[in-house]
């Protein structure tokens, strides 16, 4: 690449294993691939150079919920425009939510399918939207919705220049309309690949030693999580379940249940949901799930979200951490717990009908994995894998008190 002053090598910044990717000018091409296997960064990657070479083009960035794109698909993006030492063609803005390169005015817009007219109309100033990035696109869980998102890409585009729609994502269920659209047929309109951390150059000797344990402590979930396999449906904890939008006017007046579940190299993972216990429902309504999160910053973010006043029953396995929340002046109880308390609380819950809020990505995500343990011949136990499973067991801690028939303490 030739920004004007400086030559900068492709092959060094992106690495081995793309080449396909790179080149393609199919309007679909489709990313499966592990953690760690450098997708998301190498589609920022491509998507940048991309709008440089062609001054007519503009992009349009897709997550299933808005909320999510700011430190996800932004910051990758911004990563690479340092990358590539062209930060000063670029202006950057979080309200509203942007990118624009500056020679031309073209622009990286960020929109959330969480609000379909905001994809419908999307218009630019300067050229046509005739690049789109889908990360995460196994949030997507109706193939509809990607359907609006493709249909909006429409009109001329000047000779020389192409649609590319790409979706990158972790392949966590092989049930999920992505596979049966883009894997299981072919077609001259798709690429679809799959790439794994083993393409990977820059990974550490740390990093790849996780993906060697968890071949050995966990291979179903290393077919999954390290080598880009499509995940394994049969053995799930809960088929109780379903997807819907639903207004918050439709919950008011049933029993607000909040949980928490510690975590800091795991995430931190905090659900809502309401309790109608004569219909037999629970709405799943919101979730905080992060990284890296100190008390502090777990009380401002729940906070910040509306839940500053609630009841939050929490993992009793961290006294400490309850402490310093009900110092700041959460209302934290810890969970009882007691012999039993998992398989207790998973039969509970499979009692009832669960309806989960799309926005709710991450829930969304653990209750499609969260299965049984299994036997050295395959067979399903009476036990859980320890795994997928944060805001599972938040969950399950926030109903305890309503298992156990005690009532709310308010």
């Amino acid at each position: 690449m030739n920004d004007g002053s400086r030559r900068i090598s492709l092959q060094e910044l992106v690495g081995k294993g793309y080449a396909e990717f790179w080149n393609s000018r199919r309007r679909y091409v489709v990313c499966k691939g592990s953690r760690g296997s450098k997708k998301s960064k190498t589609a920022a990657l491509w998507h940048i150079v991309r709008m440089m070479q062609y001054p007519l083009s503009n992009t349009l960035v897709v997550r299933k919920t808005e909320r999510t794109l700011r430190d996800s698909c932004f910051a990758d993006l911004r990563w690479a425009i340092d990358r590539l030492q062209v930060g000063e063609y670029w202006k950057a803005t979080v309200s509203p939510l942007e990118l624009t390169y500056r020679p031309t005015g073209q622009k990286i817009l960020f929109r959330g399918l969480d609000d379909p007219l905001k994809i419908t109309s999307i218009s630019v100033p300067h050229g046509s939207v005739n690049f789109v990035w889908v990360e995460e696109a196994y949030e997507i869980s109706r193939e509809s919705d990607f359907d609006i998102l493709d249909e909006s890409i429409r009109g001329e585009i000047p000779e020389g220049y192409f649609k590319r729609i790409t979706l990158t994502f972790n392949p966590w269920s092989q049930r999920h309309w992505l596979k049966a659209r883009f894997f299981d047929r072919e077609s001259d309109d798709v690429l679809a690949m799959t790439t794994t951390y083993q393409c990977n150059e820059w990974l550490s000797e740390s990093d790849r030693k996780l993906f060697d344990d968890m071949r050995e402590r966990n291979p179903r979930r290393y077919q999954v999580a390290a080598l880009g396999n499509w995940g394994i449906t049969e053995g799930l904890v809960f088929e109780n379940w379903e997807e819907l939008g639903y207004p918050l006017s439709e919950v008011e007046g049933l029993q607000k249940a909040c949980g928490l579940d510690f975590g800091w190299v795991d995430p931190l993972a905090f659900i809502v949901s309401f309790i109608d216990m004569d219909a037999r429902k629970i709405y799943i309504w919101d979730e905080l799930y992060q990284s890296g999160l100190s008390n502090r910053k777990a009380y401002d973010r729940i906070t910040e979200m509306g839940y500053g006043h609630e009841l939050i029953v929490a993992d009793c396995a961290e006294p400490k951490s309850i402490a310093e929340l009900k110092g700041y002046g959460l209302k934290v109880t810890a969970a009882e717990k007691g012999r039993d308390s998992i398989m207790a609380g998973i039969r509970f819950l499979q009692d009832f009908h669960v309806i989960v809020h799309p926005r709710c990505v991450n829930f969304l995500n653990e209750i499609s994995n969260y299965g049984w343990k299994a036997d050295r011949f395959g067979h399903p136990l009476d036990e859980p894998a320890d795994e997928y499973n944060h805001l599972i067991d938040a969950w399950r801690y926030s109903m305890e008190r309503y298992r156990k028939k005690k009532g709310w303490v308010i």
